[in-house]
């Protein structure tokens, strides 16, 4: 049994690609017109209706600055990453040692989940090949993996990637998770907080 509340939070989760698809769909035309508008909206219907995905939960936080972080670090990543992956490429006797990774991540959410995967795949020199949702764990092929040292570097590189998208987008339950310290046991020690200094 679902209560009113988790369908139509069903319902929400289905708005966002409903208007992608409508978009999509003027695009492929070429012309805004009203027909057309219609028409993508049936066809988004339709779709979304025919080929229900599991929702993701939006988590509904943006927080501006860690956002911004988020991204100008990407852009730092990736133009950093392009220089390491063309000088290996120009090297005159290039020696490479590359590697399959699995990397746990600490989020238990899919929107996460992805966007790390996404964030991490679009940096060159590494690619996710598999994904275990049940575990939160990436498996990604790595380039230029010479050493244990290596091996470490790159991890946490992917885990304060996923630290930055959770400051940035994440769940209060994220952010707490990325704490180490789980939203029940915190608010148990809030609440024992309270108890012990009693009324003033």
């Amino acid at each position: 049994m679902t209560t009113s509340r988790e369908r139509l939070e069903a319902v929400g989760n289905q708005i966002p690609p409903l208007i992608a698809l409508i978009v999509l769909w003027m695009l492929l035309w070429g012309e805004f017109s009203w027909l057309n508008l219609l028409v993508a909206f049936v066809v988004g219907i339709v779709v979304t209706v025919a080929f229900y995905l599991v929702p993701v939960q939006l988590s509904g936080r943006v927080h501006p600055l860690h956002a911004v972080v988020f991204f100008v670090r990407l852009i730092l990543d990736i133009v950093r990453a392009s220089i390491d992956v063309a000088w290996l490429a120009i090297q005159p006797k290039l020696v490479t040692s590359n590697a399959i990774l699995a990397i746990r991540l600490h989020t238990r959410s899919d929107l996460i989940l992805t966007w790390t995967a996404v964030a991490t795949s679009i940096v060159p020199g590494s690619i996710v090949v598999d994904v275990d949702r049940e575990s939160s764990i990436l498996y990604l092929h790595v380039l230029d993996m010479h050493s244990a040292a290596d091996i470490e570097s790159f991890r946490r590189q992917v885990l304060d990637t996923e630290q930055r998208i959770v400051r940035g987008f994440g769940s209060r339950e994220d952010v707490e998770r990325m704490r180490g310290v789980p939203p029940a046991n915190r608010r148990t020690a809030r609440g024992a907080d309270q108890n012990e200094q009693g009324p003033s």
